[in-house]
């Protein structure tokens, strides 16, 4: 017998995590062909062949990257930094915190 997995509760959960990850990975991909792009179309050479590159020539790809790594921070990094169930242990703490003042006083 074959599992429905669309009828499983998580289903939607998995489905919209997955299509961040995906759209995390398209924006990823524009970014490097786009920036490579206006990198090497704003690179001058000389008639030596080297590059003169110039800190302009960055600007794009650099603020891109920024918004770039916050698209990751939201598809990758809302369990990082506080874990998981941070908010669920933290209440826990500070109800145990107020019990034990509440006997501390009786």
């Amino acid at each position: 017998m074959e599992r429905n997995y669309q009828e499983d509760p998580g289903y939607k959960a998995a489905q919209k995590r997955v299509k961040d990850i995906k759209g995390f990975y398209v924006h990823l991909i524009v970014y490097l062909f786009v920036n490579v792009f206006l990198i090497l179309a704003n690179t001058e050479f000389t008639k030596f062949g080297n590059w003169n590159l110039e800190m302009s020539n960055f600007y794009t790809a650099l603020f891109w990257g920024i918004g770039l790594a916050a698209h990751w921070a939201g598809v990758f990094g809302p369990g990082l930094f506080l874990g998981k169930n941070w908010e669920e242990r933290k209440i826990k703490e500070l109800m145990e915190k107020d019990r034990e003042q509440m006997e501390k006083w009786e």
